[in-house]
């Protein structure tokens, strides 16, 4: 167990032994016997049942009828989601959103997907002469943009088809992918390097680099992109932009509370 010896004087000794001992229940993975949790927490047997006993009955805790053995409770999982819906993506990701649009000089989103489409729920304007045309609200299809492929390369391949169904492939440029195949193969690129790229296929002379960002679970629900003007977005430019909304996209993953293998 950790020493708690020169901790601050407001510091709740039960409190802390009974935070420790749900980490060593964690860190186990499996139920685990009295005996067992006593000797991993070094603290007494009467005292770590003491401390079960009560996080058993706000169900912290449950308690096997067969074994006796103890193992984490589905309270944590209610606590668990309820911490995940109060956090606000825009919230936590506007100074990151800031912070790359200052550093790359270009036009910055964050999006999730919507019923099939990618809805834009923040923007960061460059401070470029020609602008970019889009607005928070806004929508886009999936298969041509950046974000949007961002997104679908990891939804089920069943869900990709779906969508596709629904919204269809329309061929918006010469570059837009206009069949599933394609699409597949390309998505699998996205997530072999990270990243996704719209190299005109929504609008000629645009282009978007975009990261996945990943929550508590390991799930990607939103996206982070960088566009602009091809002529702006060239060789080490778009080097520089993959390179920080890849970066930017790890920070609020882990700010939304992601691993550190994924953030």
């Amino acid at each position: 167990m950790e020493d708690t010896r020169g901790k601050k004087p407001s510091h709740v000794q039960s409190v802390e032994r009974a935070i420790i001992l749900l980490d060593v229940m964690a860190q186990s993975g499996r139920e685990a016997s009295l005996t067992d949790i006593s000797r991993r927490c070094g603290l007494a047997k009467s005292t770590v049942y003491g401390i079960l006993s009560t996080l058993r009955d706000y169900r912290v805790v449950e308690q096997s009828e067969g074994s006796g053995h103890y193992r984490l409770g589905s309270r944590l999982f209610e606590l668990g989601n309820l911490v995940a819906k109060s956090w606000d993506v825009c919230a936590i990701a506007k100074p990151h959103l800031r912070r790359l649009s200052e550093t790359v000089g270009e036009t910055v989103h964050l999006a999730m997907e919507s019923s099939g489409e990618v809805l834009y729920l923040d923007k960061v304007e460059s401070k470029q002469l020609i602008r970019i045309v889009s607005e928070v609200g806004g929508r886009l299809p999936m298969h041509c943009s950046g974000l949007g492929k961002a997104l679908l390369a990891y939804m089920s391949e069943i869900d990709v088809g779906k969508i596709a169904e629904k919204r269809g492939l329309v061929k918006m440029t010469s570059r837009t992918i206009t069949t599933l195949p394609k699409l597949f193969e390309e998505l699998e690129r996205v997530r072999s390097q990270g990243y996704a790229v719209d190299n005109g296929e929504i609008m000629d002379n645009l282009r978007c680099v975009a990261a996945p960002i990943f929550d508590v679970y390991g799930a990607v629900r939103y996206a982070v992109s960088v566009s602009g003007l091809d002529s702006n977005m060239r060789s080490g430019v778009l080097g520089r932009a993959i390179q920080q909304v890849m970066h930017t996209a790890g920070v609020i993953s882990g700010a939304m509370g992601a691993s550190k293998e994924l953030s």
